[in-house]
């Protein structure tokens, strides 16, 4: 017979409540909001006694003759039963106790409270608790394993958790309910249960169904439903013999189950339909105490037998009639009697096997793939096939045999189908919007970024929406009402997108308020296709996104324009976007053992549309789940995980993911967390709001946003080696967006880059000294690699003085490779230059006019006359350059490439340069290109005689040595007056005084020819020079570089009297011509007529053979012997 169902009767007063039975049955307790318990006899009992135990109690439980309350003043109190005297308190919280739980000897007790503790306790011994932290949330419900192994806990933070008792650890946790901030607020009161006796099973209400967990290898067996189910499931109760379960749902429905079965015994629906929040199973009988949230106590009779047999057969009827077109003939007869009488039969097999360990894993295996199975499930009240070819077999068996060999056969038949103990997989991570707080708060965020906050209000005063903005320059605070109910929204600085579910009525809309707009007309909405919702949206620079559930990504221009639809790989998760580019996360897959399968879009919307990450896997820490998504405020792509590691894209590194900050190692308390709402490069701050005891913040009070420092997860990091190495990378990080942004047209200022440079630049140079006192070579030379040409060079000077004789001469080949770098890429990028020219100039006539020979010729006349007033000028507007720091991008370096045309030198310094070499022919040009290229370190290991001439050669093309235009030095020339240090500051030897000048003669044809016909005019400050260079020298013994030595010589120039420097510029005049004479009667005396060399360069030549060197000395040898003359 079905089970009877008692009318309900008032218990207590409205509000939540709480039933249990005694060990014998005979009494039901139950507890209310009323801070009452009382104690009934039966249903009908007018008089129950009752005990006040508090302003209200929320759980009660009965063992032993004691009764332990859980009350609203916070502890946690036992009474004697049936007397009620107070026994003391047993322990305490900081809030009150939400649930409270016997073991099953009833020894100890099992607390969880809305502080996010669990704590068990000694009943005899308070003194002797544990405490189990780790829930980020007010604790919902426990449930003891009946070994006293395990203790599973339900949270608010949306876990169930399973807990070794022994160490307080916690075993597994499952992402399984819907999130909240407290109990009242919770959707599910999630009482959980353990099957009794073995505990193999733990059984969880999990929204309209029960899953159950198998116990250790705590994979989900399979789950419990019912098509009547409509509403989420509260509560769950298991019978005293564990064959049956029972559950309660939040619109009054009470459904039991047989277990082994999976078939549902039966439905009673509450009277009123009030949630159900309290169910007990009577210890001995059939029957069922429930409470529901209105304080009512009800009773449900004849459920089941108290040997478990089944009180109605209106379920197997059913399985019959289903399954009579299989069978026909004798097979038919044998289905028929194995659902009917067998179903008597055998069920007490099936029970007596249940406790047995063997069998009752068999049991579990023979119904498991049905249940798993996703392409081939069948309905709840379905009969395995293979079950009812196992029942008429085993029949034809018995009739042949004694029962015993039938019993002995059925495991064989089911063994077949065995045990799956594989990785589960993971509940797919629902869509979420960045910044935004859960649905079913009334007040929430539903956006905050950098730009503003979005704010809905959903209650019975009102249903609407605030924006505000940051900067209200932008825009003004504004109201919206949210007719619609709208869920989802996203901010710019253009536009504030909202968008909503379809309902039955409406179908699924994007709105944009577009308050940027100059017309009137400001708003439009977008109406979805039939069936299709929009789970996912963003705004970027012009344009708008939607993702849907049809996995479509649909764009709009931020007017209203549909533009470009396509699929998505997988439903989607989160989107961001950011000025042209779009972030797309979604699922690519089915993640297992808690982790989540994601995958990343990265497209850029512009002119040229191109996909950058090509549904790459998104990696998130081990069994977390994504919480936030966006970019940082410079464009480069971030996201956060739940575990609180930020990663960053790293561009430099092929578009990597780097942990680039943990938020925990923040928080103060394991339940704090951090909420990101924005992140910054330049600056490096991470924005966030700390949340105590929660993932997310409230609406009121404000929250107050924190900045938080990155730190990248290197070793060692509380050493002075690690400290810099990670404050190295991170630098390379955090400034990898700048190329991004020139390689993109955008604008940045050069000097944060050059600023980025410098601070790496010098972490490297304590990183090398560190490693030399460290006896560390070959990591220096390492960390030299990573060091530009300028920095190199100091490295040599820092081994040099450290007399480690090996490191500098690695460290002077590394300077000769890098030199040889700079001068092939300078190389290929004049002959870029050179081809954008020639596409410039396509269609104009390359030969020189009249007109512009004599302009030029005038500009060079005009600059000779005004070289000691203009010289001074340009030479102050050119000087800081050699006195900036060596580190520095902008400073003379090796690094910063020389100006390489005549036209752009025009431009950046504003005047025509009167030394530049005019463009009227085309040879000359040539040939200085080919100077120029030329790597004088290449040439070192030939005649040092040819190398000094191409250097002087060099130096007379240089820009150095120009006192007007100081401009910064080419590579190449760079590295020649580096080493051309030596020749001016050497000691007359022996050797050089015995050197034939003659020799020099015999190498001049080497000079390019075209260079003499092209020799520029020597002004008064360069004819001051030479003969006042050998006193500059003598005071100032520790000058190393010509532009040291050009400094001083132009701060000594500006002391002269005007007299002095216009005599001096004349003497220039007039020596040009000498010059010039003296030059043809060398052409003569010599018969070499190609070459024309000025005084200096005849001057610096006749020193060079003083540093005269044997010619078999290798230029390692050199370099190490020049880096020691330094010190």
């Amino acid at each position: 017979m079905p089970a009877t169902q008692k009318p309900m009767r008032y218990g207590h007063t409205e509000g939540h409540t709480d039933v249990c039975f005694d060990d014998s049955g005979s009494c039901i307790v139950t507890c209310g909001s009323d801070g009452d318990v009382r104690i009934w006899e039966d249903l009908d009992d007018d008089d129950p006694k009752s005990i006040n135990v508090g302003e209200k109690a929320y759980s009660c439980a009965l063992k032993n003759g004691k009764l332990v309350t859980a009350a609203s003043n916070n502890t946690v109190q036992v009474y004697t039963f049936p007397e009620g005297d107070p026994d003391g308190i047993l322990t305490r919280f900081t809030t009150n106790a939400n649930h409270v739980v016997f073991n099953s000897d009833g020894a100890k007790i099992a607390a969880g409270s809305g502080d996010f503790l669990v704590k068990v306790v000694d009943v005899m011994d308070c003194s002797q608790q544990k405490t189990f932290r780790g829930h980020d949330a007010p604790v919902l419900s426990l449930s003891f394993d009946p070994k006293d192994i395990f203790l599973a806990s339900a949270s608010c933070d949306g876990s169930v958790r399973v807990w070794q008792i022994s160490d307080q650890t916690c075993a597994v946790s499952w992402p399984l309910l819907q999130k909240s901030n407290d109990v009242v607020n919770a959707k599910s009161i999630c009482r959980l249960a353990w099957q009794p006796k073995s505990g193999k099973l733990l059984a969880i209400p999990v929204e309209k169904s029960v899953k159950l967990y198998r116990r250790e290898t705590w994979s989900n067996q399979f789950d419990l439903s019912d098509n009547f189910i409509s509403q989420t499931l509260n509560i769950v109760t298991w019978s005293p013999c564990g064959q049956y379960l029972a559950a309660g749902s939040i619109n009054g429905l009470i459904i039991v189950w047989n277990v082994e079965t999976r078939d549902c015994m039966e439905r009673v629906k509450h009277e009123k339909g009030y949630a159900i929040c309290g169910l007990a199973w009577h210890p001995t009988c059939g029957r069922i105490a429930y409470t529901d949230a209105e304080g009512n106590l009800g009773l449900l009779e004849n459920v089941c037998y108290p040997d478990g047999k089944p009180s109605s057969s209106k379920v197997p009827s059913r399985v019959e009639k289903d399954y009579n077109d299989l069978f026909d003939g004798d097979d038919m007869s044998n289905a028929g009697d194995f659902v009917n009488d067998n179903a008597v039969e055998t069920h007490p097999f099936l029970k007596g096997t249940l406790n047995d360990d063997e069998d009752d894993d068999i049991m579990l295996a023979s119904g498991r793939p049905r249940q798993r199975s996703h392409f081939l499930e069948d309905d709840e009240n379905s009969v395995d096939i293979t079950m009812l070819k196992t029942g008429s077999s085993l029949l034809k068996e018995e009739e042949e045999n004694d029962q015993a060999d039938g019993i002995y056969n059925l495991p064989l038949v089911t063994s077949q189908r065995p045990v799956y103990d594989g990785p589960m997989p993971t509940p797919r991570q629902k869509p979420f919007q960045s910044g935004s707080t859960p649905l079913h708060l009334t007040h929430r965020f539903m956006v905050w970024n950098s730009i503003g906050i979005i704010r809905c209000y959903n209650d019975e005063q009102d249903n609407a929406i605030d924006v505000e903005f940051h900067d209200t320059s932008i825009h003004h605070a504004t109201h919206l009402s949210n007719t619609l109910n709208y869920t989802i929204a996203d901010l710019s600085h253009e536009a504030i997108l909202l968008a909503c579910k379809s309902t039955e009525e409406l179908a699924s809309k994007l709105h944009c308020l577009h308050f940027s707009s100059w017309d009137s007309s400001k708003e439009w909405i977008v109406d979805m296709p039939q069936n299709e919702d929009i789970e996912a949206i963003c705004l970027g620079q012009g344009w708008a996104a939607a993702a849907t559930s049809a996995l479509l990504l649909r764009l709009f221009s931020i007017g209203g324009v549909q533009k470009e639809v396509f699929s998505l790989l997988g439903p989607v998760v989160s989107m961001a976007g950011h000025g042209e580019q779009l972030f797309i996360v979604y699922h690519r897959g089915t993640g297992f053992d808690g982790d989540q399968c994601l995958g990343v879009h990265l497209l850029e919307m512009g002119k040229k549309k191109r996909q950058i990450l090509h549904g790459d896997p998104l990696p998130l820490t081990r069994k977390s789940y994504l919480v936030w998504v966006g970019f940082s405020a410079e464009g480069t792509p971030c996201f956060v995980d739940s575990e609180g590691i930020v990663r960053m894209l790293n561009r430099g590194l092929g578009n990597t993911w780097t942990p680039v900050c943990n938020t925990r190692e923040h928080c103060k308390g394991k339940s704090d967390h951090y909420w990101v709402v924005g992140v910054h490069e330049n600056p490096q701050q991470l924005r966030c709001i700390p949340c105590k005891g929660s993932r997310f913040p409230p609406t009121l009070p404000r929250p107050a946003v924190a900045i938080l420092s990155f730190k990248l997860p290197y070793c060692q990091i509380a050493t002075e080696k690690g400290q810099m190495e990670e404050q190295f990378w991170r630098s390379v990080v955090f400034h990898n967006h700048l190329d991004y942004l020139a390689q993109n047209g955008y604008e940045y200022e050069e000097s944060t880059k050059n600023q980025a440079i410098k601070e790496q630049q010098e972490l490297l140079l304590k990183m090398l000294a560190l490693s030399c006192k460290m006896e560390r070579e070959f990591r220096c030379v390492e960390l030299a690699e990573l060091m530009t040409q300028n920095v190199v060079n100091l490295a040599i000077k820092y081994a040099s003085r450290s007399r480690r004789l090996i490191l500098a001469q690695r460290l002077s080949e590394l300077a000769v490779e890098k030199a040889a770098e700079l001068a092939a890429s300078q190389v290929e990028e004049e002959e870029e230059e050179e081809d954008f020219r020639k596409k410039l100039n396509a269609g104009y006539s390359n030969s020189p006019t009249e007109w512009s020979q004599l302009r030029l010729r005038n500009q060079v006349e005009e600059a000779a006359e005004d070289a000691g007033e203009a010289g001074d000028t340009e030479e102050k507007l050119e000087l800081p350059k050699h006195g900036q720091n060596p580190f520095s991008k902008s400073s003379n370096s090796f690094d910063v490439p020389s100006v390489k045309s005549g036209a752009v030198t025009s431009s950046n310094q504003g005047r025509a340069n009167p030394f530049k070499v005019s463009a009227s022919s085309k040879e000359p040009a040539i040939s200085m290109n080919s100077a120029r290229s030329v790597n004088i370190l290449d040439n070192m290991n030939k005649s040092y005689k040819k190398s000094a001439l191409n250097r002087t050669t060099n130096d007379e093309k240089s820009p150095v040595i120009k006192p007007l235009v100081l401009k910064p030095k080419s590579k190449q020339a760079s590295a020649a007056a580096y080493f051309q240090k030596r020749t001016s500051q050497a000691d007359k030897t022996e050797e050089a005084k015995e050197e034939n000048p003659k020799n020099l003669s015999s190498e001049t044809p080497a000079i390019c020819p075209q260079n003499t016909e092209h020799q520029r005019p020597k002004t008064g400050f360069q004819m001051w020079l030479e003969e006042n260079r050998s006193n500059i020298l003598s005071d100032n013994p520790d000058f190393s570089d010509e532009a040291d030595i050009i400094k001083e010589g132009m701060l000594r120039f500006r002391v002269l009297s005007a007299e002095e420097r216009k005599a001096w510029a004349t003497k220039a005049k007039g020596g040009a011509a000498g010059d010039g004479a003296e030059a043809k009667k060398r052409k003569r005396a010599d018969q070499s007529p190609d070459t024309e060399p000025q005084k200096e360069t005849a001057k610096e030549n006749r020193n060079l053979p003083k540093k005269q060197k044997p010619l078999d000395i290798s230029t390692n040898q050199k370099l190490s012997a020049f880096a020691f003359k330094q010190e």
